[in-house]
């Protein structure tokens, strides 16, 4: 489910000025079956330093897979959508995209 972003630059031109891009992403932790949502300008960066042990939270949890990845338009956006997914209604939506994730992997072994 994790689109193809990554190839996409880390800035985008609009109206004749760069803007940064940002994403919403979400880790799951097969080890301990744990979601983690964060967002970044860039998820890559903050995928290695998640699994680097030296985040508070996610140290207890590594290795993270990103499953999921979402654009946002800025920062602000980002932070929004970012509540959204750590919202029970949210959750439950990550859970399904999580699920999904999960059977097309299986599928691929």
């Amino acid at each position: 489910m994790v689109k193809n972003v990554f190839a996409l630059a880390n800035h985008v031109l609009e109206c004749g000025k760069w803007r940064r891009m940002y994403f919403v992403y979400a880790l799951w932790s097969e080890r301990y079956d744990r979601i983690y949502v964060g967002f970044s300008n860039d998820p890559d960066r903050r995928l290695r330093e998640h699994n680097s042990g030296k985040d508070g939270f996610t140290k207890r949890y590594v290795p993270w897979q990103r499953f999921y990845m979402e654009q946002a338009e800025d920062a602000t956006e980002a932070r929004k959508k970012e509540k959204y997914y750590k919202s029970g209604w949210g959750r439950k939506r990550l859970k399904s995209i999580l699920e999904e994730w999960q059977s097309g992997r299986m599928r691929q072994s």
